[in-house]
């Protein structure tokens, strides 16, 4: 099980990186202010695939030792520590030579919600729950 959570975690963060970027392009290319100097896009990509990693490895150890409410403890832990992440995006400090950087925010914080996102996007692909398909498992 623990392999499958891994590659759960890959793909998830894979997503989640892909989504990242190309939230970055739009977002640079509409309000003209470019971070991909500080924000650069292969730090997000990898930082996504390591968020997924992360939500893998807390998955399993949730389930492990909380057996029936592991799920539930977990999805509430990862979100709780999604919306905790935003606050480096507010501490950040720019260098002087950024131009708009009240609009670093509005790029960083919706990314820090992405792995998440992914995360409960994919898990239902990887892991069948008998409630959600009760055909599959008669």
């Amino acid at each position: 099980m623990f392999k499958k959570l891994l590659l759960t975690g890959i793909v998830s963060g894979i997503l989640a990186g892909i989504a990242a970027v190309i939230y970055q392009q739009v977002y640079s290319a509409s309000l003209g202010a470019d971070f991909s100097a500080i924000a650069r896009p292969l730090n997000i990509f990898v930082t996504c695939i390591a968020g997924g990693l992360i939500a893998a490895t807390g998955y399993w150890l949730m389930n492990k030792w909380l057996k029936a409410k592991g799920e539930l403890v977990f999805n509430f832990v990862y979100v709780v520590l999604s919306f905790a992440s935003i606050l480096g995006a507010f501490a950040f400090k720019l260098p002087f030579d950024i131009d708009v950087p009240e609009l670093f925010p509005g790029l960083v914080v919706p990314m820090h919600f992405f792995p998440a996102l992914a995360w409960f996007t994919i898990k239902p692909l990887f892991f069948h729950s008998p409630e959600i398909y009760p055909k599959a498992y008669a």
